[in-house]
Parts: C-alpha cells; structure tokens; sequence
C-alpha cells in the first residue's frame, strides 16, 4: 500500500505518528499547501517510509498528477471540507482508493432552511456512486471519529446487540480546558462554524431527511469517564445522512456538547457576518470572513501542551435487544489528552479523530474490509475494527472502546 496524506495540519500530523508504528503499508506521501509543514514533520518521524510532497488541495488536476506520479494507492484527505470535492474528484480520477473524515458541504433550502434539507452532505460524492462502483474504485467516506466511530458503532449495534433500533443518537462531548484561554475551540474552527450554524439535519424512517433549526432541542447528557453532564444540542452532521443508508432505524440524529459559552460565540459571529466565506473587500484585498476568525483564533494542533481532561466520542442506541426485550446502550470511546500528548504529541480531538482512519486503511491494505464505490463505515463489518482498535499493541491499536448498559433509563 502506498499511502497519500493531503494536509499535514493536527489531523494529518496524526495520523501519520499514529501510522509509523505500524507495518501495513510500503510508503506514505504527506502532501501540504505549504511544504515546510510535511517536511518538518518527516523529520520528526525519522522514518524512510515517509517522504514529504506540496499540493493544492483545491486543485484537482494537481491532486490526480500527484497520484499518478507516486504510484498512490490509497489516499487520505486530512484537510477541512471546503476541499472534499477537488480531492476527491483528484485521487478517483487517478484510479486510486479515497478516504475523508468530512463529506462534501451542504446547502440549505432557500425557503425553508429549518424545514427541508436543500443540497445535503455528501450528496456531491453519493452523486457519483454508480459511476466509481462501475470502475471498481472505493471511497470510504466519513471515516474520522465523528463521522467515523460512531458509524461503526451503529454497525455493530445493529449486528450484535439489537433485533430492531427505535433510535441512534450521536452523543459527543468533553471536559476539555485550555489553559490561558477563554476563547481557544479544540478542533477546527472553519469546520465548526460550518457544522454549528447551517441547518441541523435529522432523519426519521416515515419521513426522511429534515432540518430544524441550529441548537435546537438542548438536553443534558452524563458523559462517563468522568467527563459528566454536558449540554447537547442538535448540530448538522454527516452520520445522519450516512447511518440510514445502512442500518434499519426509526430515527437518527446528532448532539453535540457545545456548551453555553461557545454557543453564545458562534451566534455572535453568525450576527456579524463573520461565518460568512465570501470574500470581502478590506483595504483592497479580498478575505473570507471565516478565514479571519479561523487565523485570529490559536491552531487546535499547537494548544495539546496547554489542555487539560477528555472527550468522549459515542452512540447512544435505543430499540429491542436479541430476544425482543427494551434496550438502551451508549457505545463510545474516550480519549485522554494527557494520555495522546505522551503517546503522539497530538491533543486528544485530532488525536480521535485521525486514529480511525489509519485503522479502516488497515483493514483495507489487508483485504478485510472491501468494496467499491462511495461507501459508509456502516457498509463495513464492524467488529474487525473494533477488535483492532481495542487490543493491546502490537497486535492492535490499545485504544478501548466500550458498551454501557442503560436500559433503565427507558423506565417500566
């Protein structure tokens, strides 16, 4: 397996020190817009396998000549949304195997954006399915934590632990600090802002996919490991338009645990206009609002030394167990910040995040998991993933993951 990482950012930095203890692939390419950041980090790595190239991302042309060019079978696109679909069209062209943690960006419906989904995540990639199974070419889509984690669990519920799901509800949340900052948000703000204020999409089997509006629907979860109650709330998200395509369920739906600060944060930006990724002419140059915020704001990446406590990344399912009996289970799994800066010197939420697509390139490199065209994690057996992701290293990744009973919360 020759391996291409496009975006040598938190994420992509990841998965490459989480992959160098690993003997699956021959060689891997860590690509950036900017050359400087892959070749720093080859030099940390210290290891011939991977070698350091310079792409943009927004490019599709050059992202398929640099397939070409190197002999890439299996590329991984570690570099946020707005670029999912000139990567994407890039390494498909070139004939090679496609893996993102983030789909193609949504659009709301322009009259009825907390009513009706308008063009949906993922539906610029789902769009080419046919075309990419007829040439027996993968795209693994949606393979991060969340999306990603998450998806495999709905998998495994619906084969090992349930005859019918009434719900499946994605539950992420954290007790995370950041030392010397009030504002410092852990995981890509571009990407956040994006999830956070479109319309919230949410799926039920006699209706299908719908929208409400942002933050909407705010419940408090008790998050385990410590972590404990956090505020939930309803934010757009790929499991929701991935996990029904595959799994038989009355509804599914997506909280995140924002918490009331951030909340206030984000619709204070969307009020001023700073969500926006239009450009606008300041003193002559022409700049995304969001990439203002995105540049004024710390890097996730550079804060693992300043934070301090877990995030926890889960699925809460909810339907009848074997024997036809009431169930509920949380299937999740937490990260430790202190734990990921020790092991790989990444902070807990890229840490999660790139984790699981080094283990689905895994799979894929030792013919486990196969397929072709534009695919979920749910499309997947789960419990080869689970199991190499919960053993203890060499032989797995010695991350565990968990199933906690909570039927009683159903009540009589």
């Amino acid at each position: 397996m020759q391996i291409l990482i496009i975006g040598a950012g938190g994420v992509g930095a990841a998965a490459a020190r989480i992959a160098k203890r690993r003997d699956f692939f021959t060689s891997c390419l860590i690509a950036d817009y900017d050359p400087s950041r892959p070749e720093k980090l080859i030099a940390e790595l210290a290891d011939p396998r991977f070698k350091a190239a310079q792409v943009d991302a927004s490019d599709a042309a050059a992202v398929e000549a640099l397939v070409r060019e190197n002999g890439i079978t299996h590329t991984l696109n570690a570099v946020d949304p707005r670029f999912v679909m000139p990567i994407f069209t890039g390494v498909t062209n070139a004939g090679a195997t496609y893996l993102d943690m983030a789909m193609s960006l949504s659009t709301p419906h322009p009259q009825t954006p907390h009513e009706l989904t308008g063009v949906k995540l993922g539906d610029e990639q789902f769009g080419q399915h046919e075309a990419l199974e007829a040439r027996g070419i993968l795209a693994l889509c949606g393979i991060g934590v969340e999306p990603g984690l998450s998806d495999v669990f709905a998998r495994y519920a619906a084969d090992e632990l349930f005859s019918e799901i009434d719900e499946l509800g994605v539950r992420d949340g954290a007790n995370l600090t950041v030392e010397g900052y009030d504002f410092a948000p852990s995981f890509s703000i571009w990407t956040t802002i994006e999830e956070c204020l479109n319309p919230p999409v949410m799926y039920e089997a006699e209706r299908g996919w719908f929208t409400t509006a942002p933050f909407s629907e705010p419940e408090v979860f008790d998050f385990p490991e410590g972590i404990g109650e956090v505020e939930c709330v309803n934010v757009e998200h790929e499991e929701v338009l991935l996990m029904p395509r595959w799994i038989d369920a009355k509804k599914v739906n997506f909280k995140y645990g924002l918490g009331e600060e951030f909340i206030s944060v984000l619709k204070t930006l969307h009020m001023l206009g700073l969500d926006s990724t239009k450009p606008i002419n300041v003193k002559g140059q022409m700049v995304s609002p969001r990439d203002v915020v995105a540049a004024a704001l710390p890097d996730p990446a550079q804060l693992g030394h300043l934070m301090k406590g877990k995030t926890c990344a889960g699925l809460l399912v909810t339907g009848k167990d074997k024997n036809g009996a009431p169930k509920r289970v949380y299937l999740y799994h937490v990260t430790d910040n202190e734990e990921t800066m020790a092991r790989d010197n990444s902070q807990a939420v890229v840490w999660q995040t790139a984790l699981n697509p080094v283990i689905a390139l895994e799979l894929l490199a030792t013919g486990v998991w196969t397929g072709a065209g534009v695919l979920g994690p749910e499309a997947f057996d789960a419990k080869p993933f689970l199991d190499l992701l919960g053993s203890e290293a060499p032989a797995g990744y010695g991350s565990p993951w968990h199933v906690q009973d909570r039927t009683h919360e159903l009540g009589a």
